[in-house]
């Protein structure tokens, strides 16, 4: 029973430290982008993309950070990349489906069918996005389909 909750503890600990990586990778990736906005200066640092605002530049670095590692099959990153990405551009096609790709990777489906959904019906003006949303709602159908 003790070597039981040894191996219980371990995987606890191992929990805990990639959490705290994660946490780490995060707080940069905030760095980042508040040093984007600076640079831009499309926002003061620190202010938030006002409602139905896209700031284009870091949809595009979250974008390209989250290709990096979903290439790399770090799919857990690549989500935080990507929630980023819709986070500053919530109305883009691509970025939608870039998350619900992820999500997809993941087993999450019904997340997948959610940002799905949502590109297909993004107000932006990326038809391929689209076309891509969609056929992957069709293959996501239940059997049966709803």
């Amino acid at each position: 029973m003790v070597m039981i909750a040894g191996c219980g503890g371990a995987a606890i600990k191992a929990n805990q430290e990639q959490l705290a990586q994660q946490q780490t990778q995060l707080d940069q990736l905030k760095q980042e982008v508040a040093a984007l906005q600076a640079q831009n200066g499309s926002q003061p640092p620190g202010a938030a993309t006002p409602p139905g605002g896209c700031d284009d530049a870091v949809m595009h670095e979250a974008s390209r950070k989250g290709g990096e590692r979903f290439a790399a099959s770090d799919f857990a990153h690549a989500l935080a990349y990507y929630r980023d990405a819709v986070s500053a551009c919530p109305t883009n096609a691509r970025a939608q489906v870039n998350l619900a790709r992820t999500y997809e990777s993941l087993g999450d489906s019904t997340q997948a069918r959610t940002h799905y959904e949502l590109a297909v019906n993004s107000s932006g003006s990326d038809a391929s996005a689209a076309q891509e949303a969609r056929a992957a709602l069709a293959r996501l159908q239940p059997a049966g389909g709803t």
